[in-house]
């Protein structure tokens, strides 16, 4: 398995053409430098599609997904300052399922019946 310290999301849509030497050099341009261990998520503007960038200390890996019902939930554009936001694992697993990651805390307790 690779190994992901932290993953980072990228506010800005990406166009899903973009290879691993374009998501890499986006990545370098925002952070000034592609840490080892860390994952770099992107997604189009319509956010039904994302891609991954994990630099594992040798190289860079890509991976993609997409949902052929509904997108994934991404923070608009104008809700930051365009800054990539961290996320915990917890956060990473529910958004690449499409789930509501932003509400995690929200959904551990129950309010109303």
């Amino acid at each position: 398995m690779i190994r992901i310290d932290a993953v980072w999301l990228a506010v800005q849509p990406m166009d899903m053409r973009a290879g691993a030497e374009r998501l890499l050099a986006s990545v370098v341009k925002v952070f000034g430098a592609a840490q080892a261990h860390h994952g770099y998520l992107f997604a189009n503007a319509r956010h039904t599609r994302i891609k991954l960038l994990v630099h594992d200390g040798f190289g860079v890996w890509c991976a993609a997904r997409r949902l052929n019902i509904g997108g994934f939930a991404w923070p608009a554009q104008g809700s930051t300052t365009g800054t990539p936001l961290a996320l915990t694992r917890e956060q990473f697993d529910a958004l690449v399922l499409g789930l509501p990651w932003q509400r995690l805390e929200d959904l551990r307790v129950i309010t109303r019946l």
